[in-house]
């Protein structure tokens, strides 16, 4: 009895041990065995494989300038005054003589930075009066969210403020500046063009307050005008001239207008002939206006090739019926990266 007692203690511990491993391991599958999946994770997972494929690997770079170029439109009418309330349609920009496709158009009154370049040079004794009035006006018109830099110059350029959208100090140091001495005018465009690097805003705009008689620089012509065509800044310009009849000036004031005209038009910008110092502050006050009401163009090139090269911008317009010839102003072109 002993004997079979202990045989069939023995046979139960082994039916107990067996129950035990039954209940921790059948369930689980075996190393050799592949684990089966649900219809619907194995469709998951096959697409999440195809969201992770990796992209290619190109030997040489592509020659893709993904950035769109912005083209700031100005249009006036008959009378020099502003068009506006024209839409995306009344619009055609071409590069390089290749039509674009317009992808964004806007009309807003956006923010803008501003750099004023002002003339204390001895030719502009008699002037510089009215054109401290014209400066105060074109800072009364601004925007609270505007932002200013001022730079005046005779014999070289003074930084008398970097960007501030407080103009009341502006105004304050601007009082207290004297003319005398010679006209360093293409200097202080290069300074200007180079404060401009630390505006805030997408908009830029230099404002030039001067007769154009340059006689003291060391930058030349050719320099600024290769910087502006480099820049994104718009250029414009009040140009102080003596009357025609009364005109006795130096070979460099004659050559005055046809320098801050150049300047302006390859950035789309204006120069206004003024030759009544009355008339600054009235001026000042349109371009002013004129700067917050511009059209803003945008475009992809269809020429993608990074050649570093010189593209030629042309805006058309086709206005709506019953309008007389209207005026366009834009820049001229813009340099393709070389990269």
């Amino acid at each position: 009895m002993t004997g079979l007692w202990a045989g069939k203690q023995s046979a139960w511990a082994w039916s107990i041990a067996f129950l035990i491993w039954f209940c921790v391991f059948a369930g689980q599958p075996s190393a050799a065995a592949p684990r089966r999946h649900h219809p619907k994770q194995s469709a998951d997972a096959q697409g999440a494989q195809i969201n992770v494929k990796q992209s290619p690997v190109y030997t040489t770079p592509l020659q893709v300038n993904v950035n769109r170029v912005l083209v700031n439109v100005t249009v006036t009418d008959p009378y020099d005054r502003i068009v506006t309330g024209l839409d995306q349609s009344n619009f055609e920009v071409y590069d390089d003589k290749v039509k674009q496709t317009i992808l964004s158009f806007s009309t807003e009154d956006a923010p803008i930075s501003v750099g004023m370049i002002f003339d204390s040079s001895g030719s502009m004794s008699d002037k510089i009066q009215k054109s401290k009035e014209a400066a105060l006006q074109f800072f009364q018109t601004a925007n609270p969210q505007d932002e200013f830099m001022l730079i005046n110059f005779s014999e070289r350029p003074n930084l008398i403020s970097g960007f501030t959208s407080r103009f009341e100090n502006l105004q304050d140091r601007l009082l207290f500046v004297k003319s005398g001495g010679r006209t360093a005018l293409l200097d202080a465009i290069y300074l200007g063009l180079q404060e401009m690097k630390k505006a805030t805003t997408n908009r830029k705009a230099l404002l030039v307050i001067s007769d154009g008689g340059e006689n003291h620089s060391r930058y030349t012509e050719r320099d600024i005008k290769q910087m502006v065509k480099e820049s994104d800044v718009e250029v414009y310009a009040i140009g102080i001239f003596e009357p025609l009849s009364s005109r006795d000036r130096t070979p460099e004031e004659a050559a005055g207008p046809s320098l801050l005209s150049d300047l302006a038009n390859i950035t789309g910008g204006r120069m206004f002939s003024v030759e009544d110092p009355d008339e600054l502050p009235d001026i000042a006050e349109k371009i002013s206006i004129e700067l917050r009401n511009q059209y803003v163009l945008g475009y992809k090139p269809s020429n993608l090739v990074a050649d570093g090269r010189w593209r030629r911008i042309k805006v058309k317009l086709n206005p709506p019926r019953g309008l007389p010839p209207l005026q366009v102003y834009a820049r001229t072109g813009y340099y393709a990266p070389t990269q």
